[in-house]
């Protein structure tokens, strides 16, 4: 079964965790922690495959995951393993009528947002009673949004449950009470170096006078994923800025001559998905939380093979693939190119990708303000009514805070929430532009 899923799904094996953690389940309980994008899915989707019984025609497994986007991934994982078997996704935004109608057939696997799985729970859309396998995918981030009151409702309604997994980016102090688990085995990759990279490069072949078009051209050919546009100096992030502002393509700047509290914002920015593209100095190829890039161009090339390599590593993590784009002139070759990499051809007219779905709500308090994230949490759901899957990353800072929020929404919340309290005093709150 295993050797099938993987050829459709493209892979010629598993990683180490992946291994392990499948060997680790068929033993009891199981905490799988491991980094995001470092193949968790697979670890615990293959175990969960050999619980399914296809005499049974109600549902078998269910997974709880904390954003409709990471439930959606999970369903497309699983289909993608073509087991036979009928998988259902359930996520706020969603219509209530067309998941009722797929539940009357009640698939084998149900995977959904807390919220919605706990709704359908409360209406008897299914019947729990033969869930004999939990997943709580990216638990860290599911307490962290919010969501423990419906997933200790969602467990309580599953007395029949024989396996218990969960998987957290971040280690946790203590696992609560209402998950069920017990005396688990837990399997701890955090701190392992990531794997040899999947990283290709390619080339633009461009002359000086049109690099800046070049690039334009480029970035609006793949910007619709987390691009680095790296430059020697800071004069070359400023130009390219004012080209893409005046081309009207949103993204960020970073370099060392910015002020703190402007660095930060813009790496806030590109962590959450509100700007997709960074254009930065090698000030960004190490030692940065900017996890999940696509993409890596080299306006500029780096003087060393080792800033090339820091530059790239910044892409190609974990179980990811990334790309690295060199712009170079006719006939350049750096010597740590062992040789040439394949030329990318670029669109004759370029077309601006569509915006990201999330913009960044700004709010100026924080951990010295005795703000946290269930504070900002609370007010956006209840005050901003928000919902929760439209609620993105949340950072709190010293003195000041960022949410994500669906940018079709934000607006919208924004005024909702202008002139609450937070901590019992008022607090500014506004869109960050």
């Amino acid at each position: 079964m295993i050797k099938q899923a993987l050829h459709n799904l493209k892979i010629d094996a598993l990683n180490e965790m992946q291994q392990t953690a499948i060997a680790a389940a068929s033993k009891g309980d199981l905490i799988l922690l491991s980094p995001t994008g470092s193949g968790k899915t697979l670890g615990f989707l293959l175990p969960l495959l050999s619980s399914l019984d296809a005499n049974v025609s109600t549902v078998q497994a269910m997974i709880l995951a904390p954003s409709r986007e990471l439930a959606l991934q999970i369903e497309q994982v699983f289909k993608v393993l073509g087991s036979g078997f009928k998988v259902n996704c359930c996520y706020g935004g969603h219509a209530v009528k067309t998941e009722i109608n797929n539940l009357s057939q009640p698939p084998a696997v149900l995977i959904g947002t807390p919220g919605r799985i706990a709704h359908h729970l409360r209406r008897k859309s299914f019947d729990p009673a033969a869930v004999s396998t939990l997943v709580l995918d990216e638990f860290d981030k599911a307490l962290e949004f919010g969501f423990q009151e419906d997933m200790a409702y969602i467990i309580k309604q599953l007395p029949f449950v024989k396996k218990r997994m969960l998987t957290s980016a971040t280690r946790m102090d203590e696992i609560p009470a209402f998950t069920g688990i017990s005396n688990p085995l837990t399997l701890d990759y955090l701190s392992d170096a990531a794997s040899a990279p999947d990283l290709e490069q390619k080339a633009v072949i461009t002359d000086a006078a049109r690099r800046l078009d070049a690039l334009f051209a480029l970035v609006c050919q793949i910007g619709d994923q987390p691009t680095l546009v790296f430059c020697n100096h800071r004069d070359a992030v400023e130009r390219i800025s004012d080209l893409l502002w005046d081309k009207g393509l949103p993204h960020d700047i970073f370099h060392g001559g910015m002020d703190q509290d402007d660095r930060e914002r813009a790496l806030i920015k590109f962590r959450n998905g509100s700007h997709r593209i960074l254009i930065t100095t090698d000030l960004a190829s190490r030692g940065l939380d900017i996890p999940e890039i696509a993409h890596v161009i080299h306006y500029q090339l780096p003087q060393t093979e080792e800033a090339f390599l820091h530059r790239n590593g910044r892409t190609a993590r974990m179980h990811a693939k990334g790309t690295s784009y060199l712009l170079l002139a006719p006939g350049e070759k750096p010597d740590y190119l062992g040789e040439l990499p394949a030329i990318e051809d670029l669109p004759q007219k370029a077309a601006i990708p569509s915006p990201s779905p999330w913009a960044t709500l700004y709010i100026a308090a924080g951990k010295k303000d005795k703000i946290n994230k269930v504070d900002i949490v609370g007010l956006l759901l209840k005050k901003g009514k928000l919902a929760k899957e439209d609620l993105g990353l949340i950072e709190v800072l010293d003195h000041s805070s960022y949410a994500a929020v669906a940018r079709d929404q934000i607006e919208r919340v924004a005024k909702l929430v202008k002139d609450e309290k937070m901590k019992g005093r008022k607090i500014k709150i506004e869109v960050s532009r």
